[in-house]
């Protein structure tokens, strides 16, 4: 058997490792999430459970040694760094969005054909970013980017194997298998969050892998959005509505849908479960529907969008319920 089939067992072990050491051991405290009024836990817990994880995902591709271009680790390097000193000391707004979008930049640069133009490259730079940030506020809740992440990348996997891409795939299935090993330490209770520098880099992997898998077939344009879409409808159409607002967007707040349904009884871990059933949802209708033609293709993707709709209307007519029962 070639050493790169036990690349995620590896990245599991690894993961699992580093993450019990960094929740348990003298580097516990060096960050932590401290509770404050937008936060939904009460007491500090240990923000660099994202360093355990990509550690052990990154072990796994050294076995792998993917023939993946330079530019995709130079960028994720950027960016965990940036992101780890942002965990540390904090850095102002846009500084961090310019050294997020500098190295989306310098990934789309090299990987996107120049055939395709100025507009769709600034339109790759800005979704990667995006996928990025979002994925940083959407883990506010024991278990969620975890998950997320273990869904994600294994559908990825599950599909790139499908079109024959198995380096590729094993790239993937490591990755699941990283953010399976920090769940073991992040399902509530949690013991350790990802941070910045685990929940950034995870988002800028999601969306960067996802156009790679495009670019060389393995999958349609639509494929990593349906995959991910709990989290980026959850944090786009949020974000969209506090912008209509025009409140301070940048600024930490309690308002995604995840956060609402915490608050609405469901807690972190019924919220949680909830969350995989339709990050497993999402994940099996995209494989399927990679099987469809296009028309098909079109009412799959028209029937989900539907669906996070009413889910969306549903959360939001409970919540207006809460807030006028207590008046």
């Amino acid at each position: 058997m070639h050493p790169a089939s036990w690349a995620p067992l590896t990245a599991f072990a690894a993961a699992l490792f580093a993450v019990w050491w960094l929740a348990r051991g003298r580097l516990s405290t060096l960050v932590l999430d401290h509770p404050n009024p937008r936060s939904l836990h009460e007491a500090p817990i240990p923000r660099t459970g994202g360093l355990g994880l990509h550690a052990g995902a990154q072990l796994a591709l050294a076995l792998i040694a993917p023939n993946l271009p330079p530019a995709l680790w130079i960028a994720f390097i950027v960016l965990m760094v940036v992101s780890f000193w942002d965990d540390l000391r904090g850095i102002a707004a846009p500084w961090r969005l310019a050294a997020h979008l500098a190295a989306c930049a310098l990934l789309v640069a090299a990987v996107l054909p120049r055939d395709y133009g100025v507009l769709p490259a600034a339109a790759a730079t800005l979704a990667i970013a995006w996928m990025a940030n979002l994925y940083n506020f959407m883990d506010g809740s024991d278990g969620l980017a975890g998950g997320m992440a273990l869904f994600g990348f294994a559908a990825y996997g599950a599909a790139a194997w499908s079109a024959g891409s198995i380096e590729f795939a094993l790239v993937n299935l490591s990755i699941a298998a990283a953010a399976a090993a920090f769940l073991v330490f992040n399902f509530h209770p949690a013991r350790i969050f990802l941070g910045d520098a685990g929940a950034v880099p995870l988002g800028y992997l999601a969306a960067a892998l996802g156009m790679i898998g495009w670019l060389q077939h393995d999958w349609t344009w639509w494929f990593p959005v349906l995959v991910f879409a709990p989290f980026i409808a959850d944090a786009s159409v949020t974000l969209a509505r506090r912008l209509l607002r025009r409140e301070k967007v940048w600024q930490a707040h309690r308002e995604h849908y995840y956060q609402k349904l915490v608050r609405l009884g469901w807690g972190h871990r019924g919220t949680a479960l909830a969350e995989y059933a339709l990050m497993l949802a999402g994940g099996v209708l995209a494989l399927a529907g990679l099987m469809l033609p296009a028309a098909l293709q079109a009412v799959l993707l028209a029937g989900a969008a539907g669906a996070y709709v009413l889910i969306m209307i549903s959360i939001d007519r409970a919540w207006s319920q809460r807030h006028v029962s207590r008046e």
